[in-house]
């Protein structure tokens, strides 16, 4: 029996059985994100993507209006108040009938979690705007088991700091660029500067250069031979929720971090690698790997083109760390859907 899966709009639930998320968001305009909720509807990190939801709508109102459906920018500005109630009202409705529906399967979906995308898009209520909420069973990887493999594949990505649906059809024109085997694909628009991946956020665990010092070896430290590095805002990349987690964590921790687009040309300083999003959490790198030539990219698929790859040996102590940092965090960090007017 297949896993139950949910679509609701404006509060109501759709009698049709569902598309994959995937296939629903590529198949309409609109803001959107994607969290995390436990078997018992509680959601990580809720008022966080409800901000960011908001934001998108916001911004592809004042700047792409098409990718939110509309003809042409609204009159004044868009408000955002009315968008957040009507939100929590669709979640509330698809959480509970999930969560009736996993119960009614028994023992195939106990103990699952969700996978919760919420989307806005013109028409409907709310400043013309109307509110989906797709639903559907999540089973998260186990961290250290299998990491991502990483494949450079594409160009970064337009209006990046807002989150919209047409990405999912956009970034198809990629696939052509992937390798058997790749799980998650790079944007780059030089070819050396990686942005992050076309669904998550990019990190590397990189040693520092090495700069003149008289000071001995013996007493450098994990914090001074080591950064985080990961693309910043002003490249253009997604201001991924878990992306600033990551930030947050690596600082109460004494970890360096520096918002620079991790360097193709200096991987041999690499030491450890992960991605980030609301589902996965953090995973970490297995390989990375892109093709000798950028120009490449665009006039070529994998199968013609010669890689290189950077190869990483498991999950890696300072991105274990950074990890059990974030696991604890969740506990405490876990909504519920009902507390949201």
């Amino acid at each position: 029996m297949s896993p139950p899966a949910v679509l609701v709009s404006n509060g109501a639930v759709s009698p049709h059985a569902p598309p994959s998320a995937a296939a629903f968001l590529e198949s309409t305009p609109g803001a959107y994100t994607t969290a995390r909720a436990s078997s018992t509807g509680l959601i990580l990190w809720w008022p966080r993507h409800l901000l960011r939801l908001a934001d998108s709508a916001r911004l592809l109102a004042q700047s792409r209006p098409h990718l939110l459906g509309l003809p042409a920018p609204p009159p004044g500005t868009l408000s955002t108040a009315p968008i957040e109630p009507l939100v929590n009202q669709s979640v509330r409705v698809g959480v509970h009938e999930m969560r009736s529906r996993m119960l009614a399967l028994g023992e195939c979906c106990s103990g699952e979690d969700m996978a919760l995308t919420a989307l806005v898009r013109a028409g409907g209520a709310a400043e013309g705007l109307e509110v989906c909420v797709h639903l559907g069973a999540y089973v998260p990887p186990v961290f250290g088991d299998a990491g991502a493999r990483l494949a450079v594949a594409g160009s970064g990505r337009e209006a990046a700091a807002a989150k919209y649906a047409p990405w999912a059809r956009m970034r198809k024109s990629m696939e052509k660029m992937r390798p058997p085997g790749a799980t998650e694909l790079l944007l780059t628009n030089d070819g050396d500067r990686l942005l992050e991946g076309s669904v998550t956020n990019f990190f590397v665990v990189c040693r520092k250069e090495e700069r003149q010092s008289n000071e001995p070896l013996s007493v450098q430290t994990m914090a001074n031979k080591f950064e985080v590095q990961t693309a910043p805002l002003s490249d253009g990349v997604l201001p991924g929720i878990m992306r600033q987690i990551v930030i947050e964590e690596c600082h109460d921790l004494g970890i360096p971090v520096r918002e620079v687009s991790p360097s193709w040309s200096k991987r041999e300083l690499w030491e450890e690698a992960f991605v980030t999003s609301s589902l996965r959490l953090i995973q970490h790198v297995e390989t990375v790997q892109a093709p000798l030539l950028w120009e490449d990219i665009e006039t070529k698929t994998w199968s013609d083109v010669s890689w290189a790859v950077k190869q990483f040996q498991g999950a890696g102590h300072i991105t274990t760390q950074i990890q059990r940092k974030i696991s604890g965090r969740a506990i405490t960090e876990e909504y519920d859907i009902n507390y949201f007017l």
